[in-house]
Order: C-alpha cells, then structure tokens, then sequence
C-alpha cells in the first residue's frame, strides 16, 4: 500500500478545495455577511494548510495500483466533505456539524437531500459553495484532477483512480490517453453547463440564480436556492431544466460521438434508447394518471416530465409536490429511483447500463436452462460483455440490496413510518434526494437523529462511489503494505 501516494492525493484535493471555497468567500464579502465571510476563510486556510502536508513526506514511488486507487477516492470524498462541511458550521448558519457534514456530503454526492428548514435564511456566500459542491462533484473531484494536472506514474494508475470514481459497470476512454479523456469530458460538461445557463438568463432568470440552478443540474443534484424548490420560477425556465436535466443523465460518450458525428453510432447505443424509452414511456403514463389533478394535458405533460426527469437523473428538483399524486404515479417514480441515470453521466442510481446487463444476462441464463450445452454470450452494443464485467454487476447488486436492508434498519430507530424510512434511504443510496413522507419534495431531513443522518451519509458516499470504494475502508487486508 503506497500510504503517501494516497496523502499525496488527498493533499491535491483539499488544495483544489481550497482555491473552489474563494468565489463563495468573494460573494460572501461583497454581502457584507460577516459570520459566512469568516467560517469560509478559516476553511480554505486550514484546507490550504492542510495541503501542504504533501511537500513535508513526498512520496517516493507514485504509482498508484488497484487497492490505492479505491481508498485514495474514498478518503479523497470524505476528506472534502470534513472540510468543505466548515463553513456551514464556522459561520453558525448550520449549529450541528452532524448536519454541516450531511449537507454537504449531500452537495458533493449531488444527492440534494437537505437538512436545512429555511433555505432562503441561508447567506448568499454559503448558498453559492453549497450549489457548487454539486458541480464539482457531478463529473467527480479526482476526474477534475486528472483533467488539470498529471498525477500517479504507471501504465494503469490513472485508470485505477477513474475506475474508483466513474459511475457504471466499466470505464471506457474516449482516446488512448486517460488525461485527455478527463479533458474532453470536462470540456463537454462545461460547456453543456454555461449552454443551460445562458438559456436561463434568457427566460429572465437572475445571474445569481442561473448559476446555482446550473450546478444542480448539471451535477444532477437538486440542491435549489428557494424553499418550494423550482415551483416559482416560469414554465420555460422549468422546461429548459427538464430537458438538461435528462441530457446530463446521458452517457457523455453519446455526447463525444454527436461532436465526432458518429450519428449512427448514436442511434445504435442500446443504454441510450432504453434509457429514453423508459424515460418517456413514465412520462405517458404519469401523465394519464394525473391528469384529472391537473385538468389540462399540456400541464400534466408538463408536471409528469419535469418529475421524471428529476427522478431518474437522480437531480431532485421539484415544481409539484408529488407526494400527493395517485399510488400508481409514486410507485413508478420511487422504481425509477433504483434505475437511476446512464453510466458515464453525472447521474446516481444503479444505472440503465446495470439494468440492461441483467436483462440480458438472465435471458441467456433461461437460454442455458433449455439447452444446457449452447454456448452464448452477453453482448452490448455488437460487442461481447467480458465474464469479469457480468460477474462485478451480480457482485454490486448483492452488495447493494445488503446496505439498502441495513440501512433501512439502522435508521427504523428513529421510529418514523417504513415510508419515510425506505424511502429516505433509497433516495440517499441512488443520490436522489426528496423520497416520500416526511422526506416528500416539501419536505427535508432535520428530524432524523445524528446517529441516521450517519448512516445515509454513509449511503450518499457509497452510492455515488459505487459501494466498493467506502466499503474497502473497512477491509484490514486492502490496507496492508504487500
């Protein structure tokens, strides 16, 4: 275990956090708000401070193997959220650090799953840091390091770290060198991000407000600046979030093909078409089943869309209070949660790639039971799926209902009903964020004791680092030195 190679990394970051924390600083200055001022400067300089742990024990060798990429990711995550937790807590906006560390583990996991009562009390500075978590950590902390600066040596040590934090069964590059498949996926994430911004500015959408709603967008975080979410905002600003809110749900590889017009390479992506027929087939029906609350079609397509949308992008912004829509629109709403986005996109949940593996896998398991000695194989998009490939997605699964049941467990303590429980995790282990009950769209998770508020930021990390990375912490043999 190369132990200053991970110091290494985690320095790298804090110093990234650091310099991220001077916008919110700057803002907070320009308000004059005091406190939020003083909490965020104490923070970027004890994270400053912190950074330079890495020139007092540089490390000897900087490859990174299997085992450091995974815990380096993990304690990368944890560490940014300790200290990114800071100002919320330093200012006295937020008294209980418990609740700054959930908010934001919840901002850097693009969870949006709040603890806050009165967003709107919240000074502008802090306002601001708590949406941007949700941008850095949509395209992932260690992806953005890779993109700007080289780290480890080795033939596969940055792909050991992108593996770690990149959602999906597997992680492809673009091109030949990882760096530069980081560069182009940043490139593209940035530019889908001011595109959406200048189209909110154009519906008449504040600066200040296109920003922020930007970042939990893009990141598919769902933290919004307002306490009713996006009900206030026009039609056309909820419209031009629905439609992003889908496209960075999308696997931004699709994104890579369109720029090298690879149109047909496109239409051919079997995650992509099942992912917008699901998406689409929900909104049909949701949009039936609603439709004698709204009255009207175009409203009910409308409210069924932006829902969906949110739902399965795992963002989390609401314009209606769907805890209040019929049983059958909820239920398709808290399943769309276990899907979750594409593989490679900003978004949470098990993902449609999963999804479609498993299909695919059990129907040539049913083919085996019928003719036993056939030989077959799993493919994706004309190409075969590896055993190793099937063999992790059955693994994740596993792992994941385990955690799901535990979890539920853990936090049954707090005595709530099983639908705010079950609900409560499955939004934080698919990094969602509103789930039904009490942690309905209106409402938030203040009530939950310290000891759940642990345990589903323990779920927002895992599920955004695919479970494996957060459980290799608790695993003595990964932290050995051979």
């Amino acid at each position: 275990m190369n132990h200053r190679m991970i110091l290494c990394l985690i320095c790298y970051i804090l110093r990234v956090e650091a310099i991220c924390l001077l916008p919110s600083l700057g803002i907070s200055l320009f308000q004059q708000e005091t406190a939020a001022a003083v909490g965020t400067a104490i923070s970027a300089g004890g994270a400053a401070v912190l950074s330079l742990s890495t020139f007092l024990c540089p490390p000897k060798d900087r490859q990174i193997g299997a085992r450091e990429g995974f815990i380096s990711v993990a304690l990368c995550w944890v560490a940014v959220s300790l200290i990114g937790a800071l100002p919320f807590f330093l200012s006295g906006a937020v008294p209980s650090y418990v609740d700054c560390v959930f908010e934001t583990v919840s901002g850097f996991t693009t969870t949006g799953a709040s603890i806050l009562t009165d967003i709107e009390a919240l000074p502008m500075g802090l306002l601001y840091w708590r949406s941007f978590t949700h941008w850095l950590g949509g395209m992932g902390v260690l992806v953005f390091l890779l993109a700007v600066m080289p780290m480890g040596k080795g033939k596969n040590s940055l792909l050991h770290v992108m593996r770690a934090e990149s959602p999906g069964p597997q992680v492809d590059k673009l091109v030949p060198k990882l760096q530069d498949s980081a560069k182009i996926l940043y490139a593209i994430y940035i530019g889908l991000t001011l595109l959406q911004v200048i189209l909110l500015l154009a519906g008449g959408m504040p600066l200040f407000d296109a920003l922020t709603t930007a970042f939990g967008t893009a990141g598919t975080g769902g933290f919004a600046i307002k306490g009713d979410s996006l009900m206030g905002y026009s039609r056309y600003l909820q419209a031009v979030c629905t439609v992003f809110m889908a496209l960075f749900g999308i696997n931004f590889s699709v994104f890579y093909l369109l720029l090298l017009r690879q149109f047909l390479k496109v239409l051919k992506n079997q995650e992509l078409l099942l992912y917008l027929g699901l998406m689409l087939g929900s909104i049909a029906v949701i949009t039936w089943d609603i439709l004698p609350i709204y009255r009207q079609v175009g409203e009910a397509l409308h409210q069924a869309a932006f829902q969906v949308s949110s739902i399965m992008t795992t963002t989390g912004f609401a314009t209606a209070d769907f805890n209040q829509w019929p049983a059958l629109s909820k239920t398709l709403l808290v399943l769309l949660m276990f899907v979750g986005a594409c593989a490679g996109s900003t978004g949470g949940g098990m993902k449609v790639a999963r999804l479609l593996l498993l299909c695919k896998a059990g129907r040539r398991s049913v083919k085996r039971m019928l003719r036993p000695r056939s030989v077959s194989q799993v493919h994706m998009d004309g190409q075969a799926v590896n055993e190793e490939t099937l063999q992790n997605t059955y693994s994740y699964l596993a792992v994941y209902m385990a955690i799901l049941a535990v979890s539920i467990l853990l936090v049954a303590v707090d005595e709530f009903s099983l639908e705010t429980n079950a609900t409560a995790v499955i939004a934080c282990l698919n990094n969602i964020g509103p789930g039904l009950d009490l942690v309905g769209p209106m409402g938030n998770y203040a009530a939950f004791s310290p000891l759940s508020k642990i345990v589903l930021s323990f779920d927002m990390l895992a599920g955004r680092l695919e479970i494996f990375p957060m459980l290799m912490l608790f695993v003595p043999m990964a932290w050995h030195r051979t």
